[in-house]
């Protein structure tokens, strides 16, 4: 049985479960690729992801995506914006591009009815933490004054701090809020955190790390989940993702996020691995994932 049509009052009803989609062909044909995999909620980007610019959504395709959300029953549906953006650069004219993706993003997620906007933060590249920080800080507060109501919010992603990112300290994100002027809340994503050096591999672990998250940053701001284990160790600071369980955090923080009272509101996300056998491999971490909640 489909989980989304399971009978009212199911636990599983109310589990918010899915995977990133591909839009390709369209931001519309996401939405029964995830449905066809039992998915409660999907994560798209609302363009290519590795291009500056791409056409505009038209009337029809917008028209198509809301059709397919209603048969879908799936909700709600995130945005992800570009890899290329940084607001973070030094570089002037590369901030100020990533600004102009960014309102470009968010004027999609406008059009799409999407609640959230996830991003990470952007990369200092050697200019120094903080002035990266307060790069950030400005060019949201500047884009927020120019949107109009209705605005989604930017859900900045903890990053696991390869390179020069920002975003892999609690404390940088929760800097963030307080300084920028509009809607701005986070993803917790469970490969970047620990590649970060938070543990959440034993239910001690997990605690004092999601003890932490609420001290800082507050569980109240966390909206979305990525589900990620992690190619790489404990503090490695490298952005690997790997399937459910075959990485090293394994299985135990899974189990414990999907069956924690204080999440089961939040949207979880897969972000594993595509592939060549990325449908198949959605649907089997999904199937774990489902198992373990009790």
């Amino acid at each position: 049985m489909n989980p989304a049509r399971r009978r009212p009052g199911s636990r599983r009803q109310s589990l918010l479960l899915g995977a990133h989609m591909s839009i390709e062909g369209g931001v519309s044909r996401a939405i029964p690729r995830g449905a066809e995999l039992g998915c409660t909620t999907i994560q798209i980007f609302t363009k290519n992801a590795s291009q500056w610019n791409f056409p505009p959504l038209d009337e029809e395709e917008v028209r198509l995506f809301y059709q397919a959300r209603v048969a879908a029953v799936i909700d709600p549906i995130i945005g992800h914006d570009a890899y290329l953006i940084n607001l973070a650069s030094p570089e002037e004219t590369l901030r100020l591009r990533s600004a102009a993706a960014l309102r470009d993003e968010l004027n999609r997620c406008v059009r799409l009815g999407l609640p959230y906007l996830v991003m990470h933060p952007g990369s200092h590249r050697g200019s120094g933490e903080e002035e990266g920080l307060q790069r950030i800080a400005m060019t949201l507060s500047e884009l927020f004054s120019e949107m109009q109501t209705g605005c989604p919010t930017v859900l900045l992603e903890t990053t696991a701090g390869q390179g020069t990112a920002l975003g892999y300290r609690f404390e940088q994100l929760a800097w963030l809020r307080a300084h920028v002027d509009g809607p701005v809340e986070v993803c917790f994503d469970t490969c970047h955190v620990f590649a970060a050096g938070y543990d959440l591999r034993t239910r001690s672990a997990y605690e004092e790390t999601f003890a932490r998250f609420d001290r800082v940053i507050g569980l109240d701001h966390l909206k979305v989940i990525h589900l990620n284990d992690s190619l790489r160790g404990l503090g490695s600071r490298v952005d690997r993702h790997q399937h459910i369980g075959r990485g090293h955090l394994g299985l135990e923080p899974f189990r414990l996020i999907m069956n924690d009272p204080r999440l089961q509101g939040v949207p979880k996300i897969l972000e594993t691995p595509k592939g060549d056998k990325g449908v198949d491999m959605d649907r089997l971490n999904l199937v774990i994932l489902r198992r373990m909640v009790q």
